[in-house]
């Protein structure tokens, strides 16, 4: 009764709309221009990249972590409205088995738009992997009704909106 009557009892607002900002500091790449056909031709899913000018990886949405790669080079977000969100830290950084990496968080940890997720070495990246090249797409992109890119080029950490999404109705 308390919770009802101090409106306590109210489920979190789903929201229709969510914005995706830039995990990290850097240029914006078209997913299409990821030097990795996997990430190139949307076959894990619909995003964009970044190019990275520092090693700093933030949350792009708000929402749970809901995995930590062993490897630490990646990281799955699920934001409010259910976008299953994957940052991928370089091309072929699995391959570096976590060398240059520090995670942050763990999955279950609640996270906002900024928070800090990764640290990681750029200089050992463009020495040991493919490329730098950070992919952010959302996985489960059947779920996905609208998905739409702001015409941006430099952005900045948690700052920059880069894609307006909307997902599907239950």
């Amino acid at each position: 009764m308390l919770k009802k009557l101090f409106g306590l009892d109210k489920k979190k607002e789903i929201p229709t709309e969510e914005v995706l900002h830039s995990p990290m500091n850097g240029t914006y790449v078209k997913v299409e221009d990821v030097p990795d056909p996997t990430f190139a031709q949307k076959m894990i899913g619909d995003g964009f990249a970044v190019e990275p000018s520092n090693g700093e990886v933030v949350s792009p949405v708000e929402g749970e972590i809901i995995q930590v790669f062993p490897t630490k080079h990646a990281i799955g977000i699920r934001s409010l409205s259910g976008a299953e969100v994957l940052i991928h830290i370089g091309i072929e950084t699995v391959n570096m088995k976590g060398e240059g990496f520090e995670v942050f968080v763990k999955e279950g940890d609640k996270v906002q738009v900024g928070t800090k997720l990764v640290e990681f070495s750029l200089d050992l990246i463009k020495e040991k992997a493919a490329s730098t090249i950070t992919p952010i797409v959302i996985t489960n992109a059947d779920q996905v009704q609208s998905l739409k890119l702001e015409p941006v080029s430099e952005v900045v950490a948690g700052k920059t909106p880069i894609a307006t999404f909307l997902m599907k109705a239950e």
